[in-house]
């Protein structure tokens, strides 16, 4: 099976860095799939689902923020924030969302309630990545 460079790292890790068959992205346009052979792309990331092929396997990571950069040399897709998928639980994220929730109707200025409210959309989109 035909394979490409892949780096994947965040600020604080790498994620990955090999050779990959397939590569998922959330693009800021829209979802895409990258795979060996594919015409040179760049693209900002918005949160979402992240999943790359590798060795039979798939992992998935929830990313917010970054970009990827595909082109002759390989995909590099930098994460300004990113969790692998497995690391995450259902019931305690329910938990975050209900008190983030009632932290964006308590705020009191503009500013807390926007920071609530952006708060409380990190959460929930972070809970859609999670439904197959």
């Amino acid at each position: 099976m035909a394979t490409f460079p892949l780096e994947f790292v965040s600020p604080d890790r790498r994620i990955f860095s090999g050779m990959a068959d397939s590569l998922h992205v959330p693009g800021a346009e829209g979802d895409f799939e990258v795979l060996p052979g594919h015409q040179p792309t760049m693209s900002a990331l918005r949160a979402g689902v992240v999943s790359y092929g590798a060795g039979g396997t798939v992992s998935r990571f929830y990313v917010r923020g970054g970009f990827v950069d595909f082109g002759p040399l390989g995909a590099s897709v930098l994460a300004e924030r990113c969790m692998p998928l497995a690391d995450l639980d259902a019931a305690k994220l329910d938990q975050e969302i209900k008190a983030a929730g009632e932290d964006a109707a308590d705020a009191s200025d503009g500013t807390a309630k926007r920071a609530a409210e952006e708060r409380l959309g990190q959460l929930e989109g972070l809970k859609a990545a999670l439904e197959p």
